[in-house]
């Protein structure tokens, strides 16, 4: 994003967050946030620290030097919280931008998290009367006092299924477990991501996602043409198929559907969107069974943003450049 921003119409001020949590001042280097496979980025501490404006006043953003002196890096118009996972993904730093009276793109602070907790998510769509995959949530304490009782609940549910934490992302700590010898190992790797996992009946179809904007204004939600994951040698679509190019798994946008499909598939997505109280964007993951039933998984409200990503690649496929796809976000953060 950093490097695909128009740099003619906004200027840029990069903030890092280090593990401790530490808002530093990046450097404006592109190349500096290349993923790549054998050294993922990261942001180290340089010293500096962010001090954010406080509200009721002018939004000047400043920084403090690593030697202690202070300047000021101009008014702050939008914020573009690139976040995924936890304290970004799920409501907190939108929480902490709305208390600072500065606005931001993407999600607001209850459709973050609601779709951060895969288990509300779900309650929120069904309720909407939106199909979700067959289910259970199951917490550590219960796992480890009665775990026979799990198993005949997931036995109930039908092998194979997916094992995933509730509160994560980028399909961290996610499973696949074929026969109830696999359950167990599954259930750890998730626990490890989360106290909270769902279990659910793994869907034999298509996997379909949407790329979704808000409307500006009165206008209703927005959504692009259907992609499509189409994997080959990998069980799923995991980490390394999602962010670092891995084999066995190829992103088809616009995918092959028919016009009816498409369009249905397009109103389930917004529908989704909306059932949450959307805001600023999210792709919506469905699953098109060969029955022609549309099912959604999930909706993520910072979606990928890579060259190689889902989200922008479909927005490309409708007729909106990548660039063009971040002024849209940082004017619907403006409005």
């Amino acid at each position: 994003m950093l490097g695909a921003i128009d740099r003619d119409r906004y200027n840029v001020i990069p903030i890092g967050i280090t593990r401790e949590g530490v808002f530093v001042l990046e450097h404006d280097d592109p190349a500096r946030f290349r993923l790549d496979a054998d050294r993922l980025p990261h942001v180290a501490d340089n010293g500096s620290r962010i001090l954010w404006p406080m509200p009721g006043g002018p939004r000047e953003l400043r920084v403090r030097r690593a030697e202690g002196t202070i300047e000021s890096l101009g008014e702050v118009d939008a914020v573009l919280p690139i976040l995924h996972g936890v304290h970004g993904e799920d409501g907190t730093v939108q929480g902490f931008l709305d208390i600072l009276e500065i606005p931001y793109a993407g999600g607001g602070v209850l459709d973050s998290a609601i779709c951060m907790d895969k288990h509300f998510m779900k309650i929120a769509l069904a309720a909407d009367g939106i199909a979700v995959a067959p289910g259970i949530t199951v917490r550590r304490p219960r796992w480890t006092a009665d775990p026979r009782a799990v198993r005949a609940e997931v036995a109930d549910l039908g092998y194979p299924v997916f094992v995933k934490p509730a509160r994560a992302g980028s399909s961290v700590g996610v499973s696949k477990a074929h026969d109830e010898s696999e359950l167990a190992e599954a259930m750890s790797v998730a626990f490890a991501e989360d106290d909270k996992v769902l279990v659910e009946r793994g869907i034999v179809g298509r996997e379909i996602e949407v790329a979704v904007l808000e409307g500006r204004g009165a206008e209703p939600t927005r959504a692009s043409l259907p992609g499509e994951i189409v994997l080959t040698t990998r069980e799923f679509y995991d980490f390394e198929g999602k962010y670092l190019g891995g084999d066995g798994a190829d992103v088809v946008c616009p995918a092959d559907l028919t016009d009816e499909q498409t369009a249905r598939i397009r109103e389930i997505a917004t529908r989704a969107f909306d059932a949450v109280d959307g805001r600023g964007l999210a792709r919506v993951d469905v699953f098109l069974t060969d029955s022609g039933d549309v099912i959604v998984n999930e909706l993520n409200t910072m979606p990928g943003f890579t060259p190689i990503s889902m989200y922008p690649k479909c927005w490309v496929a409708t007729g909106l450049s990548y660039a063009d796809l971040i002024t849209e976000l940082i004017e619907l953060a403006r409005d």
